[in-house]
């Protein structure tokens, strides 16, 4: 993963979503932004706290693995 910890106020520009499969009982969750270039994810508990950026080619990798995930 070459994802990075971003904790500057570039997050504060980004316009953060959650998805429409997050309950709200127990609040685990994770919410994402987009930029043209870059999928941002964060806590959404934490929403303050740093958060993970990834290429969009590495955010693919990573939701086609958890969508096909059996554990």
């Amino acid at each position: 993963m070459t994802g990075f910890t971003r904790t500057d106020a570039a997050d504060a520009r980004l316009t953060w979503r959650k998805s429409s499969y997050s309950g709200n009982s127990n609040g685990q969750c994770i919410e994402v932004a987009q930029t043209p270039r870059t999928v941002h994810v964060r806590d959404s508990k934490d929403a303050e706290g740093p958060s993970l950026a990834f290429t969009l080619a590495e955010f693919r990798a990573f939701t086609q693995f958890a969508a096909t995930f059996t554990g």
